[in-house]
């Protein structure tokens, strides 16, 4: 029920990942507006549909899922947490969705904030940014254990061995940023089973340099946005320089395929959304202009972590690291 473009490519996308994707789907929210969008698809028989009497707003924040302890969102987290399903998709509002998870489902053991973790579309493999949006204050220990999150997630999606961690700031030597940044950096050098590879500015963003990124939710947040923007208006740049002239379409037609690959590698829509680590259950948040192929990658990504068991074995690596004195 949440997404600027829902219910209706929400649906969509759930359909697709039914009939495409062989996946098993379940819509929570309004059941006459959903079997009306369902409807749509000749797809009534294939989608089931849970009641939720409530949806949180797309502007609403993290008290909502206070306010409204029926909404769709806590109703899908419920569904998870007593088994009925794997894991939660949404495109609605992420503080809602982040506040929900946490009354909801639970941090794991040892975890003292879930994280969101965005894929950067590094070359050859993504860069993983956490945290990029749940926690807009922190403290210096989260940012270590973002970095342990980020690390497990990287070595059990990716299969990178012993994950390179890089914290963001405004320069690469250690005394560069503020008080939050400085003691994060002394922690993370003394942090057993991290590969800490010291300070990433954010001109390193899309360089590859490291396997993941930890930082504060705002700071991530403005960052992963940046990108985004960057992104888009690279593109709208590259559309008009290639159409100013024959030439110009010529030389586009004959790198067709590459630029096809570029845009589809640089697409958030490709990735299936974001991850929010840490919680006893496997959400994942779309981006809030998801349209349907979208919300089927998420569902598709939602399905492999379920698969995979990412949750308790990403459970497995950070309660010891929780128990390390010098840490905490």
């Amino acid at each position: 029920m949440g997404g600027d473009h829902a219910p209706h490519e929400i649906v969509a996308g759930a359909v697709h990942a039914v009939r495409e994707r062989g996946l098993s789907v379940v819509l929570v929210g309004s059941p006459r507006v959903l079997y009306e969008a369902l409807a749509d698809h000749d797809a009534t028989k294939e989608v089931p549909i849970v009641r939720a009497e409530e949806a949180l707003a797309m502007d609403e924040g993290a008290l909502a899922s206070l306010r409204r302890p029926r909404s769709s969102i806590a109703v899908a987290c419920h569904l998870v947490r007593r088994g009925d399903a794997s894991a939660v998709v949404s495109a609605g509002s992420t503080a809602g969705l982040v506040a929900t998870g946490r009354l909801r489902l639970k941090a794991q053991p040892g975890v003292l904030r879930p994280a969101i973790a965005v894929a950067l579309p590094t070359h050859p493999r993504p860069t993983l940014l956490l945290d990029a949006g749940a926690n807009a204050e922190a403290k210096p220990e989260m940012l270590v254990q973002f970095a342990q999150l980020g690390a497990a997630y990287a070595e059990l999606a990716y299969e990178i061995d012993s994950p390179s961690v890089g914290l963001l700031t405004i320069g690469s030597e250690p005394e560069k940023g503020n008080k939050l940044v400085r003691r994060a950096h002394e922690l993370l050098q003394a942090a057993s089973g991290l590969r800490f590879a010291g300070n990433v500015e954010g001109h390193d963003l899309l360089t590859g340099k490291v396997d993941v990124i930890t930082t504060d939710g705002f700071t991530g947040n403005v960052a992963l946005k940046s990108v985004e923007g960057a992104v888009r208006y690279a593109f709208a740049e590259l559309r008009a320089a290639v159409s100013e002239s024959s030439l110009a379409r010529l030389g586009a037609a004959l790198q067709r395929s590459r630029i096809r690959e570029l845009r589809h590698r640089l697409d958030a829509e490709a990735y299936g959304g974001a991850v929010l680590l840490g919680l006893n259950g496997t959400v994942v948040i779309a981006h809030g202009s998801s349209k349907a192929q979208g919300i089927s990658a998420a569902c598709r990504l939602a399905a492999d972590l379920s698969g995979a068991g990412t949750v308790a074995a990403i459970g497995d690596r950070i309660v010891p690291a929780h128990r390390a004195p010098r840490l905490w």
